[in-house]
């Protein structure tokens, strides 16, 4: 533990004094006198955060992309080691392709175009992204070991899923998340999947069967950031977040269990 500063430690051996007062006031005057740096001032060993960083983070740009990790698209490290080789020439190419979209250089997921970024932001973007190098050895946290959650089903079975369905104490209630993704899909994927994820309109597929025949998480992450264009459905990159598409997927896990009741399900929120 850190040593307490003079000043208070004045006061909290005199307090009440008139000694005590105007030695408060003397050591106060001395910490704040105009030789020192005004208490708002940021420290000067504060790193300031990348520009590409920060456009990044105000784009769509980390809802299919992570640093260290592939989500929808490749980690950018993994990208930053690709062409670490071509730098600078490469620049305007990833650029162009950040703005215009692209797909086929990291599989057949298709980037949307981001005409609205603009050519300038996307090379700035590219340029931190060329920055990145893996994280060392040393410094990768240790994986913490998945936990299961057990809940038998009407038929007699009993599932093993990797996050809680219900809160604790109840077998009726479901989580936060369960009901947060319960509210996102009946504000926007119900309108072609349906109520209650039971199929709807425009040929949209009957999300419950899609999880029995063995849709994962990451392929409904990635169907939902991507969308599917060819057949009507748009990406929700920008307007979903990677945890709101994790919690419809959530409440659609326990709707094709029949664990999550059509309707309103119960919860703490209600």
């Amino acid at each position: 533990m850190s040593r307490m500063p003079n000043k208070w430690a004045i006061m909290a051996g005199c307090a009440g004094s008139m000694v005590c007062t105007l030695a408060v006031a003397a050591a106060l005057m001395t910490a704040t006198g105009t030789d020192a740096a005004p208490s708002s001032a940021p420290a000067a060993s504060a790193a300031r955060e990348p520009a590409g960083l920060a456009d990044a983070k105000a784009s769509d740009c980390f809802a299919c992309h992570a640093i260290e990790h592939k989500v929808v698209g490749p980690a950018y490290v993994d990208v930053a080691k690709r062409y670490a080789s071509r730098q600078p020439a490469i620049i305007d190419t990833l650029a162009e392709q950040v703005v215009k979209g692209t797909v086929g250089h990291w599989g057949s997921v298709p980037m949307p175009a981001h005409p609205n970024l603009g050519i300038a932001k996307a090379r700035t973007i590219v340029k931190w992204i060329l920055t990145l190098k893996p994280a060392a050895a040393g410094e990768t946290a240790a994986a913490t070991p998945a936990k299961t959650y057990s809940y038998k089903l009407a038929d007699g079975k009993t599932v093993a899923l990797d996050f809680p369905m219900f809160i604790t104490g109840s077998n009726t209630k479901v989580t936060k998340d369960v009901f947060t993704g319960y509210e996102q899909y009946n504000s926007t994927c119900n309108r072609c999947h349906g109520d209650d994820a039971v199929g709807g309109a425009y040929a949209a597929p009957d999300l419950r069967i899609a999880m029995q025949g063995g849709l994962t998480w990451q392929q409904f992450l990635t169907t939902a950031m991507a969308g599917r264009v060819n057949k009507g459905m748009p990406s929700w990159a920008g307007f979903y977040t990677q945890q709101e598409i994790r919690d419809i997927y959530e409440y659609v896990k326990g709707r094709s269990l029949d664990l999550v009741p059509q309707g309103t399900p119960p919860s703490a929120q209600n």
